[in-house]
C-alpha cells in the first residue's frame, strides 16, 4: 500500500519504520573494519598517550613560531607512520618517539627556566 505525499509516492512501510541506534547504517567501510588484537589495542593506547603528552608539552612553549614548528614536526611524524600495522615496528616507533620527546621536553623546560630567570632579573 502506498500513500501520496506532496506528489510523491511514499511506501507506508518507510513512513512508519523506526531506525535504531544499533542498526547498521549501511556504511560498508565500517562493516569491513577488523577488530584490533589486544596487543594492537595496547600499542594504540601508548601511541595516543605519547601524542597527548607531546601536545601538552608543546602548549607550554612560549614562542609561537617554535610552538608551531614543533607541532607540525610531531604531527608530520605521526601522519607519516599512521599506516604501520606491524607490532614490532609500532613498538620501535613509540620508543624512538619517546626518546625524541624527552629531548624536546628538556629543551622546553630549559627555555622555561631561562625565561623565568630573565623575568626575575
Amino acid at each position: 500500500m502506498q500513500l501520496r505525499s506532496r506528489g510523491l509516492l511514499v511506501p507506508l512501510q518507510r513512513l512508519f519504520s523506526r531506525t535504531y541506534a544499533t542498526a547498521s547504517s549501511g556504511n560498508p567501510s565500517r562493516e569491513r573494519r577488523k577488530f584490533l588484537s589486544l596487543d594492537h589495542f595496547v600499542q594504540r593506547q601508548r601511541v595516543i598517550s605519547l601524542w597527548r603528552e607531546i601536545l601538552r608539552t608543546i602548549h607550554r612553549i612560549p614562542d609561537s613560531s617554535t610552538r608551531n614548528e614543533m607541532y607540525e614536526y610531531a604531527r608530520g611524524e605521526f601522519e607519516r607512520n599512521k599506516g604501520v600495522n606491524e607490532l614490532s615496528h609500532i613498538r620501535y616507533l613509540v620508543s624512538t618517539g619517546k626518546t625524541e620527546f624527552d629531548t624536546m621536553k628538556r629543551y622546553v623546560d630549559e627555555q622555561a627556566r631561562y625565561i623565568e630567570v630573565g623575568s626575575l632579573a
